[in-house]
């Protein structure tokens, strides 16, 4: 720690809990106030606090890829805007300059006290229902570039002054959007959730200084860097490399696409090292990362392989280089690249390689492959609706599994994606039948799909829906399926995604991975998402959880047998006799 003054513990936490009870506040307003069901029911938004000089201070129950960018947000918004006045409010979604994806629409305000002084920057970034994409949905993995992409693309525009919305910007969004109603609740919920963070900074300033707040502010960045390079170096000096291959999609090329990342640690000078730079050129179609999802998958990575208690903010992340390539798929694209799926299936795939690396290198450390991400259950559903002759559009998170399994536990059974790390809820079955004119006929986990290991990852999810007296239609863009998410350090591959329309008749049809499916009026769609890859080998699962998962039905007994080499009674008892002799002769030698 710096020697210029003794850092004060107590007063440390108290003030770090302090700003993540004030994003905690403003997350609270975006919840209660969201119109759309993305919002106000997935909780698919973050809110958190950047220092004048953008580093990332505090989040609190936030999606890692939605944070972790923070700073090259703010950024932007100081080259673009150098005078910042009290009262201003921007409008950030721009791929191009520090933003994730163009759905993900960021509120900036900058925190300026009574003579002008800009001390913090507080920001609330929620998923939006619609962008104005060509099609109706969020995610337009088809897209060829920006323009056939068709979203409003704001960077860091000024959306009020002097607390003032500036209009033309609210038309040009109601002009454009499919359901305006909608985005205009969801652009106050944000807006409000901002001014939230504004006036407690404000007020946490007039009540212990703003001398206080930038002194807490050094000695917590530089406390985390501390505890990040305390972290890194117990971990084992060395270089090591990994992939993880995207399935095939429009624009891809047959093979998908392979994703490497190089991971190098020196625990020494207490810094990793990731390079992403010989990964395929940006493609022609909406997979492509911008230089915000890029470095952040690989950070996710990286704190996924260590320990848990390091705080995430600019501080730890200073100890960390992530090396990108301009023009690169999992790089910094060029407008007009589309960068339409920027938060996931690529940026999951960055995460797997980064994290598959660490586990090369010791045991302890790493983590099995995170399932992939979108399939229909976790599509756009958009139509007309009959019962409030009102057209809708909103992302569904009705079923996705996706944990890995890792050193310590078993894999997140919802965890959706490693961009929102479980953050974003899944939805209620019953306010999806009320929100939408649609039913959904069943939602379970299947058994024997996890990835097998000493620590195993999650079962897959099935949900089967369709639309109620209309029609509907589903947008979604699903990896996974020819490249289910595998296992580490002898850890077997999770289950697969895979999906299928069934007719009214009865019949049933194969879909591709990434379409805008139609379904008539008592047509479903029956979506079911990856597992999660496993850690260690399956034979060093402890008993007692091999028949806890058989006693639940997630794993036969002909699985545990032969995968795990444990044998179970029909009344759930373990055969420890006849296990220790299975066990053993699956042992090499």
């Amino acid at each position: 720690m710096s020697e210029k003054h003794q850092v004060d513990g107590a007063r440390l936490a108290i003030l770090s809990n302090r700003l993540e009870g004030i994003a905690s506040k403003m997350g609270n307003t975006l919840l209660k106030t969201g119109r759309s069901g993305v919002i106000n029911r997935a909780k698919d938004f973050s809110c958190c606090i950047v220092s004048s000089r953008c580093e990332l201070i505090a989040a609190a129950e936030s999606l890692p890829a939605h944070v972790l960018g923070a700073e090259l947000i703010t950024q932007s918004l100081l080259e673009l805007h150098p005078v910042l006045r009290k009262g201003d409010a921007f409008l950030h979604n721009s791929p191009y300059h520090g933003n994730g994806h163009a759905a993900d629409h960021t509120i900036l305000v900058p925190v300026i006290d009574e003579n002008g002084t800009h001390h913090f920057t507080v920001l609330a970034k929620a998923h939006l229902a619609d962008i104005g994409n060509s099609i109706p949905t969020t995610y337009h993995a088809m897209a060829k570039d920006v323009y056939e992409e068709g979203a409003l693309i704001f960077p860091a525009v000024q959306v009020q002054r002097d607390y003032e919305d500036i209009v033309d910007i609210i038309r040009m969004c109601e002009m454009r959007i499919r359901v305006p109603e909608t985005w205009r609740g969801d652009y106050l919920a944000t807006l409000g959730a901002a001014r939230i963070g504004e006036r407690e900074m404000l007020a946490l300033a007039k009540e212990i200084g703003w001398e206080q707040l930038h002194r807490f502010t050094s000695d917590w960045l530089e406390y985390s860097a501390s505890r990040m390079s305390q972290v890194i170096s117990r971990l084992p000096a060395g270089n090591a490399e990994a992939t993880s291959t995207h399935d095939a999609f429009p624009g891809t090329g047959e093979n998908g696409v392979c994703i490497k990342s190089v991971v190098t640690i020196r625990p020494a000078d207490g810094m990793i090292e990731v390079d992403l730079r010989d990964n395929p050129d940006s493609l022609p179609c909406g997979l492509n990362l911008t230089r915000a999802t890029a470095w952040t998958a690989a950070m996710i990575g990286v704190f996924n392989s260590i320990d848990p208690t390091v705080p995430k903010n600019t501080g730890s992340c200073s100890r960390v280089k992530v090396h990108l390539r301009e023009g690169c798929v999992a790089g910094i694209p060029v407008h007009p690249t589309s960068c339409s799926m920027a938060t996931v299936n690529i940026a999951d795939r960055v995460t797997n390689a980064t994290q598959a690396a660490f586990s090369t290198l010791a045991d302890g450390i790493g983590m099995a492959e995170v399932g992939a991400i979108l399939p229909p259950a976790v599509g756009v559903v958009s139509g007309y609706d009959p019962r409030t002759r009102k057209s809708y559009v909103n992302q569904i998170i009705l079923g996705a599994s996706c944990g890995p399994g890792n050193p310590h536990t078993d894999g997140w059974q919802t965890l959706i994606c490693s961009a929102a790390a479980g953050m974003p809820y899944h939805d209620s079955i019953e306010q999806d039948e009320l929100y939408h004119p649609m039913r959904v006929y069943q939602r379970r986990y299947l058994p024997d799909t996890e990835g097998a290991g000493r620590n195993r990852g999650a079962f897959s999810i099935r949900v089967d829906f369709g639309p109620v007296g209309c029609e509907m239609e589903v947008g979604y863009a699903s990896d996974g399926s020819a490249n289910p998410p595998k296992g580490v350090r002898g850890g077997g591959t999770g289950g697969g995604a895979s999906f299928w329309k069934i007719r009214v008749d009865g019949t049933t049809e194969a879909l591709p991975p990434v379409m805008q499916a139609k379904l008539a009026d008592g047509e479903r769609i029956v979506s079911i998402s990856c597992g999660g890859g496993g850690y260690g080998s399956p034979m060093e699962r402890d008993l007692a959880s091999v028949r806890r998962d058989v006693a639940a039905a997630m794993v036969s007994r002909e699985r545990a047998a032969s995968v795990y080499g444990v044998v179970c009674g029909a009344d759930g008892t373990i055969d420890e006799k006849a296990t220790a002799k299975l066990r053993s002769a699956s042992r090499p030698g």
